[in-house]
C-alpha cells in the first residue's frame, strides 16, 4: 500500500461511524455541512476539562511556571474583575495589547469564559493603529502591558485600563474562591476578534467564534493521532510546545495557547524579537516536543552557525504555514531536526478560516514539496473561476473554503463580509491556486499580487521559490512594476546572505534555467538590509514599492 493510501485508509477509520473523529451533518449559521460529532460545546466547556490536569504545567514563560490549577484559579479571579469593576457581560470587548505573556493568556480566558469576546490588537502597532482597533472593536476594557500603553501616553481614549506589570497582582486575588461564570454560550456565539495583517489598507477584525475554534482543535488532535498511526510513533512522554509566534495571531493563540489546553500539555513561550540561540537553549532545556515557526524564523534557526552547538533531538513534530516553502529549506529542516522527518508538515489556511484548510505532511511533503496538502477533514475546497464558477483539475482559479473553521463576519463591516463570504458560505480567500489530480491544493499567489504582463498571468511565488533556491540569496520579493506596452514586468528584490555579493546576471540564468522567459525578472535591486515584513513574517509589499511606510516594530 503506498503512503498516500495509507493516509487516506488512516483517516477514513478516524472519521466514519463510532471513530472519535466520527462526522456528522448539522446546521451551521444556516447552512448544512459536516463537523466533528463528538466536540466540546464551548472554549469555556474546555477550561472546564482542564480542571482534570491539576498540577501539571501548562504555561513556562521565562523564570515563571504556571500549573493548570493556578491558571484556572488565576481566570476565575480575573474574569471577576472584568465583571464587577468593568461590566463585562457576553458579547463585550475585552481588547489585550501585550507581548506574549501569561497575562495575556489569562485575560483571553478569563474573557470568553464570560461569554465576551476576547480582542487580539497588534503588539505591533503604533499609536494611530492601536486608537484605530479600539474604536474599531470599542471595548469596554484595555488590558496591556506598560511598553505598549505607553504608546498612547497623552492620549484620552475614555476607556479604563488594566496594567498587566502593575494592576494583576491584586487582580489575582480579587476573588481567590470565584467560580466559572454560567452564562449561555452558544457554538455560534463570537468568541475572538483578531485583526488581518493588513498589508493592504486599514485591518480588518476576523470574528472567529467558539465554534471555529473548536473545530480546529480537533483538527489538529486528529493530525497529532494520524501522524502516529501512520508512521507507529509512540506519544510523547511529556509533550511540550514552544511558542514563538505572537499571541495577536491566530498560530500563536489558537495552535499555542488554546490546543494545549485540550490535551493537558506543556507551552513554552518566547516573547519579542525572535532570537535564535534563545529558542535552540529552551528546546535543549525544556526538551520541546512539538514546535511551529512561521515566516522566516525557521530558516533564521536551521542556518544559525550555532544549531549545531545545542541538542534539538527531542523535536518530534514540526511544521509551518502561510508561504509555500523552498525544497532547499525543507530539506535543511529535516537535517537539523531528524526525528521530526515524518511529521515535517506545512499548511494552508488564512485568519477567516481560522488558520488550517489543508495539510501536507510526511511523505507526501517529501514527494510533493510546493503541494499545501489535501483539505482536512470537514473542510471543502473549491477552485472558481472570475465568474464564479468551479473549474476542474490542474486549471488555477481563486481558492473558495466552506467549513465550520470558516468566521463568523468581519466585525462590524458586512460589506467587506458579503464580498468574502459567498452564498452557501463559501469563504473566497483571494488566493490563487489548483488542485492537482492527486487532491492537492498548490498555491500561486495572493489575488492581489498576481503580475499581468501582456496576456500572461504572472504568480510571483514560482519566481521567489526559484531565487530562494539560490546559495546567495537570504530573501527575495518580485513584484510587478508599470510598463506601458506590457502593463506590467516582473522585478526581484533579494537581500544577499551576509558577508556574500550576489551576481545580476547569475540569477537571471538561474531562473532561466527553470521558468518560462516571461518570467524572468526584468528588473532586479539588491538590498543590505531585511525586507519589511508584518507581525506574522509576511512580505509587506506595498511597503517594499513604496505605497505605504512600514510602521511595524518588532520587539
Amino acid at each position: 500500500m503506498n503512503n498516500q493510501n495509507k493516509v487516506i485508509e488512516v483517516e477514513k477509520s478516524f472519521c466514519s461511524p463510532g471513530g472519535y473523529f466520527e462526522l456528522e451533518e448539522a446546521d451551521v449559521l444556516g447552512e448544512r455541512m459536516q463537523v466533528f460529532k463528538n466536540r466540546t460545546q464551548s472554549l469555556r466547556a474546555l477550561l472546564e476539562i482542564s480542571s482534570g490536569f491539576g498540577e501539571k504545567e501548562y504555561i513556562i514563560f521565562e523564570d515563571r511556571r504556571i500549573t493548570y490549577r493556578e491558571h484556572l484559579k488565576a481566570v476565575a479571579s480575573i474574569a471577576k474583575v472584568l465583571q464587577e469593576k468593568y461590566g463585562v457581560k457576553k458579547g463585550d470587548r475585552v481588547a489585550i495589547l501585550a507581548a506574549n505573556n501569561p497575562e495575556w493568556i489569562i485575560t483571553f480566558w478569563a474573557t470568553i469564559s464570560l461569554g465576551a469576546i476576547a480582542v487580539g490588537l497588534n503588539g505591533w502597532w503604533v499609536a494611530d493603529e492601536i486608537l484605530y482597533g479600539l474604536k474599531d472593536c470599542d471595548p469596554k476594557v484595555l488590558v496591556g502591558d506598560q511598553k505598549r500603553l505607553a504608546r498612547l501616553d497623552g492620549i484620552d481614549i475614555s476607556i479604563p485600563i488594566v496594567n498587566m506589570e502593575t494592576d494583576f497582582n491584586q487582580l489575582y486575588h480579587y476573588s481567590s474562591d470565584a467560580a466559572l461564570s454560567n452564562e449561555p454560550i452558544d457554538e455560534d456565539d463570537p468568541a475572538c476578534i483578531l485583526y488581518t495583517s493588513g498589508t493592504t489598507g486599514r485591518p480588518k477584525g476576523v470574528v472567529n467564534t467558539h465554534r471555529n475554534i473548536v473545530a480546529l482543535m480537533g483538527i489538529q488532535i486528529f493530525h497529532g493521532l494520524r501522524l502516529m498511526q501512520i508512521y507507529g510513533q509512540q506519544p510523547a512522554e511529556s509533550p511540550t510546545n514552544l511558542v514563538t509566534n505572537p499571541l495577536f495571531h491566530a498560530s500563536g493563540l489558537y495552535a499555542g495557547a488554546i490546543i494545549v489546553m485540550a490535551t493537558g500539555i506543556k507551552s513554552v513561550w518566547m516573547s519579542g524579537r525572535f532570537d535564535p540561540v534563545k529558542a535552540m537553549k529552551l528546546i535543549q532545556d525544556e526538551r520541546i516536543t512539538n514546535w511551529g515557526p512561521m515566516g522566516t524564523v525557521a530558516y533564521r534557526f536551521v542556518n544559525h552557525p550555532d544549531v549545531g552547538k545545542y541538542d534539538l533531538s527531542s523535536v518530534t513534530s514540526i511544521g509551518s504555514g502561510g508561504a509555500p516553502m523552498a525544497k532547499e529549506l525543507q530539506d535543511r529542516i529535516r537535517e537539523v531536526f531528524p526525528n521530526a522527518s515524518d511529521s515535517a508538515a506545512i499548511g494552508y489556511g488564512l485568519t477567516e478560516c481560522t488558520a488550517l484548510a489543508t495539510m501536507n505532511f510526511g511523505d507526501e511533503f517529501k514527494q510533493n514539496p510546493l503541494s499545501s496538502g489535501r483539505p482536512l477533514p470537514t473542510v471543502q475546497i473549491e477552485i472558481r473561476d472570475g465568474s464564479g464558477e468551479p473549474v476542474g483539475k490542474d486549471v488555477d482559479g481563486e481558492i473558495h473554503i466552506r467549513s465550520p473553521l470558516v468566521m463568523l463576519e468581519y466585525w462590524q463591516n458586512p460589506e467587506a463580509t458579503a464580498k468574502t463570504i459567498l452564498e452557501g458560505r463559501w469563504l473566497n480567500t483571494g488566493d490563487i491556486g489548483r488542485i492537482d489530480e492527486n487532491g492537492h491544493l498548490i498555491i500561486n499567489s495572493r489575488a492581489r499580487d498576481l503580475i499581468l504582463r501582456g496576456s500572461e498571468n504572472i504568480y510571483p511565488i514560482e519566481i521567489e521559490l526559484r531565487i530562494a533556491a539560490h546559495s546567495s540569496v537570504t530573501e527575495v520579493a518580485v513584484v510587478g512594476v508599470d510598463h506601458e506596452e506590457l502593463g506590467q514586468e516582473v522585478k526581484a528584490i533579494v537581500v544577499p546572505l551576509p558577508d556574500m555579493a550576489v551576481d545580476i546576471q547569475e540569477l537571471t540564468n538561474w531562473v532561466a534555467e527553470t521558468l518560462a522567459p516571461f518570467k524572468v525578472p526584468t528588473y532586479w535591486e539588491v538590498r543590505d538590509m531585511p525586507l519589511p515584513r508584518n507581525a506574522v513574517g509576511k512580505v509587506m509589499k506595498h511597503v517594499l514599492v513604496g505605497e505605504e511606510e512600514n510602521t511595524f516594530t518588532e520587539d
